[in-house]
């Protein structure tokens, strides 16, 4: 199969790319390599056979048409978007304009050459989302997301997550396009780019820096080894039902501060401090405006019909997540330099 992965310079889209490549699968990676790509992400595969890498930005219509017509792919797989929430807080429109005129422009790219090569049954528009679409869950741990919770966004992040999934619903149900949706937890794993909660704790606590736990650190999220989801996503691509969606889910739910917690004790083992622990370094700062108390996702459809569950804890993810920051500084240094990292966003409201 012949897959055109937008973002795959990013987090999730460059575990796409890699296992798709060992899988066997040809790839046309499109990527606007804004600050939060990196194509060592993807070095691993760069020289593989079948696999071309393409600059361009999906809100750049023209571009996309161009390599639609050029490497003409059987499925796609749309990761590109702008998805820290603390930065959607700051600048909303970078959100709007990539995330809901982005997808549409991808939708519109796709179902143009759809048509000219007369509707082929077997092509796919995979849209890869958020569980954050749905809004915020009770404590209760039996009330988790399925795929017909009503959405609730609300984060401008999620708010564009929510508008550019309806989109691709509206395409299928107007034009026919054949398309799959999928909706994630909370992704972790080598490569995360070092804004994000875990590389965050991680790379602070081996600075001797504090370790920020927003409020009280009781908000909960289900944590998704991200190889995991590359494996959930390549299965959902190619055997999942057209016009279906899937949530997919770690199965791994834990408190910020639980988890802030389990990373010291991996770091404690790992390369242990010459006193103390790591957690000394706990510190709680001011909640962000609209933080969703819970997040949980219930993956019985993905599992019922398609076989997958995932492979790992959130303890065995987290010590192999420690184990890679630990081994790649080379990876993480340069990026630490890119602009907003390392600083507190999100505050402006």
């Amino acid at each position: 199969m012949k897959l055109l992965v937008t973002g795959g310079a990013g987090f999730i889209g460059s575990a796409v790319v890699r296992q798709a490549i060992r899988d066997g699968h040809s790839v046309v990676n499109l990527d606007a390599l804004t600050y939060a790509a990196c194509l060592e992400n993807v070095a691993s595969v760069a020289d593989a056979p079948g696999y071309v890498f393409e600059q361009a930005d999906i809100r750049d219509r023209a571009a996309l048409d161009r390599i639609f017509a050029a490497h003409d792919p059987d499925a796609v797989m749309h990761l590109a978007a702008e998805s820290h929430v603390d930065r959607s807080i700051d600048g909303p429109g970078d959100f709007v304009e990539t995330n809901i005129t982005g997808t549409y422009n991808m939708l519109e790219a796709a179902r143009a050459n759809w048509t000219r090569r007369g509707k082929p049954a077997d092509f796919r528009f995979h849209h890869i989302s958020t569980d954050e679409v749905f809004g915020s869950l009770p404590a209760d741990p039996a009330v988790k997301f399925t795929e017909t919770t009503p959405y609730d966004p609300r984060s401008p992040y999620s708010a564009s997550k929510a508008a550019s999934d309806h989109l691709v619903r509206a395409w299928h149900e107007t034009y026919g396009l054949p398309v799959v949706l999928t909706n994630c937890s909370n992704n972790y794993g080598p490569y995360h780019f070092p804004e994000k909660l875990i590389p965050v704790i991680i790379l602070n606590a081996l600075a001797g820096k504090p370790l920020p736990i927003y409020g009280d650190g009781s908000n909960i999220r289900d944590w998704l080894y991200v190889e995991d989801h590359a494996d959930a996503l390549l299965l959902v691509v190619q055997k999942g039902q057209v016009g279906r969606s899937y949530n997919i889910g770690g199965e791994n739910e834990r408190t910020n501060l639980e988890l802030v917690k389990t990373l010291c004790a991996i770091l404690d083992r790992q390369r242990p401090k010459a006193a103390g622990s790591y957690a000394d370094q706990i510190t709680f700062v001011t909640d962000r405006p609209g933080h969703d108390a819970r997040y949980a996702i219930d993956p019985a459809r993905i599992r019922a019909e398609l076989g997958w569950r995932p492979s790992v804890t959130v303890e065995e993810g987290l010590a192999r997540t420690v184990a890679w920051y630990l081994d790649n500084e080379a990876w993480w240094r340069p990026l630490q330099a890119r602009h907003g990292v390392g600083q507190r966003l999100g505050v402006k409201a």
